[in-house]
Order: structure tokens, then C-alpha cells, then sequence
């Protein structure tokens, strides 16, 4: 990493500690990871970034989609906010948005924690935090440029984590799943949102349901259960996917 990246680093840590006292709180060895709010992503830190190895495949499908993703799904927000609502988060709730893509659940999260709450919007690509930072949404958390897999936060830190669309994303499913319950505290929670169901998405991608998705609840409730989590709820509407579970103790 060259000296003018390093500065733009220390500046960007300097700003998290002035900016996010409730956000630092929850993480592990904040130093080593880079936090953004309203400034550019344009530092390549990958010194310091949290990720796995092996998903250059997904940051090349979402790089080249991010910037017009918001047109392209321009009627999603009310059904964001609608999942989030589904959560019961209370003021001064810690929560991860996690796989946050364009941040369009994180003005709804904000609401729900309140200003003395935490929310922390984590995608492994940075094209996307990018445009979270066009649509002026990163002024309702902190981004963290990381791997869910790995996620730079300490344990039983977070009442909750939001995923939207993640889990068709998940390398290993199961490991990636028990590392968001390592970072929720015992009946935190966890909701799998998509905004809309299962075979209204096939239908868009000219595919039928197979017996081996992993969002129908006859795969994903053993896989939660697998992973430190219990299905709660469950909704495959072609207006809504919802799956809501709680951390096991």
C-alpha cells in the first residue's frame, strides 16, 4: 500500500472514532479494518480487509451491476422497510446489514434503532458501498468493506442481522450462516429477505424451483438449525421472501 493510501486509511479510522462511537463499539480490532461514511471508496486497502479468498466471482457480478442497480429495482424500498419493520428492533439496538449491496435497508434500520442505535452495512464489494455513498445512505451507518464470512466484529455484539438476498451468495452456507450467530447475542435476530418470493425470482431469470434450494423452509430450517439459529417464520409470496430466526442460546 502506497503512503497516500495509508494516510487516506488513518484518515477514514480517524474519522470512524469521531463519527461512529456507537459503531466502533462493536468491533474486533477496528485498526486493521477500514470503516466509510460519505467519502471515497476509490483506496484499494486490501491489507486491511476481512475477506475470503475465493468470491472474486461474486465481486465481478456485482461490480459491473452496481452502479445502475437502484434503477433497475427503483420500487423495492417500501418492501425493505416492511422486513425491517418484521424485525421489532428497539432504540439503541446494535444490527449488521449484512451483504448490504446499495444500503437500501439502512435508512429503515436507522429508524428502527434510533439514533443512539448501531447499524453497520458490510458488503465484499466496494462498488457497491460505492453507490450506497451516491444515494446519500451512508449517512444511516457505518460501511465496512468485508466478508460476512469473517466478519470483523466482536462475539454476541449485535441484536440483529438483516440479509437480503445473501444466502444464494454464501460460498459454504452453513459455516457463513454460524458466523453471523457467532456475532448475534443468544434470541438476537436474523431475517433472509428478498423482495420478492422464490418463484416470482425464478420466473425472472426464466428458471423453475428445484427441491434443492436452499430458501425452501424444508432446506433452510435444518441449515439454521445446523448453524446456531432457529426458524421462527417463514414467507415465500411472489411479493415477499421472509425467513426470521432467533440465535440459539
Amino acid at each position: 500500500m502506497g503512503a497516500r493510501a495509508q494516510g487516506a486509511f488513518r484518515k477514514l479510522l480517524k474519522y470512524d472514532r469521531e463519527m461512529f462511537q456507537n459503531d466502533h463499539t462493536v468491533l474486533e480490532h477496528a485498526p486493521r479494518f477500514p470503516t466509510f461514511r460519505s467519502v471515497s471508496l476509490r483506496w484499494q486497502l486490501r491489507d486491511h480487509v476481512c475477506m475470503a479468498d475465493d468470491h472474486t466471482h461474486v465481486q465481478e457480478f456485482f461490480t459491473a451491476r452496481a452502479a445502475d442497480w437502484d434503477t433497475r429495482f427503483p420500487d423495492d424500498g417500501p418492501a425493505y422497510a416492511a422486513a425491517v419493520d418484521c424485525l421489532a428492533l428497539g432504540p439503541g439496538d446494535a444490527v449488521l446489514d449484512a451483504g448490504c449491496g446499495t444500503g437500501r435497508a439502512l435508512p429503515a434500520l436507522r429508524a428502527a434503532v434510533g439514533p443512539r442505535g448501531t447499524v453497520l452495512g458490510v458488503d465484499l464489494t466496494a462498488a457497491m458501498l460505492e453507490s450506497v455513498v451516491r444515494a446519500g445512505r451512508d449517512r444511516s451507518g457505518a460501511l465496512l468493506l468485508a466478508d460476512v464470512a469473517r466478519l470483523p466484529l466482536r462475539p454476541q455484539s449485535l441484536d440483529a442481522v438483516f440479509a437480503a438476498g445473501l444466502i444464494s451468495h454464501l460460498s459454504r452456507p452453513g459455516p457463513d450462516l454460524a458466523e453471523l450467530a457467532r456475532v448475534v447475542r443468544p434470541d438476537g435476530q436474523l431475517a433472509l429477505f428478498h423482495p420478492i418470493g422464490r418463484a416470482a425470482l425464478a420466473a425472472r431469470h426464466g428458471r423453475r424451483i428445484t427441491d434443492d434450494d436452499l430458501r425452501a423452509e424444508h432446506n433452510l430450517r435444518p441449515l439454521l438449525s445446523r448453524s446456531g439459529w432457529r426458524l421462527e417464520s417463514y414467507t415465500d409470496e411472489d411479493d415477499r421472501f421472509l425467513a426470521l430466526a432467533l440465535r440459539t442460546p
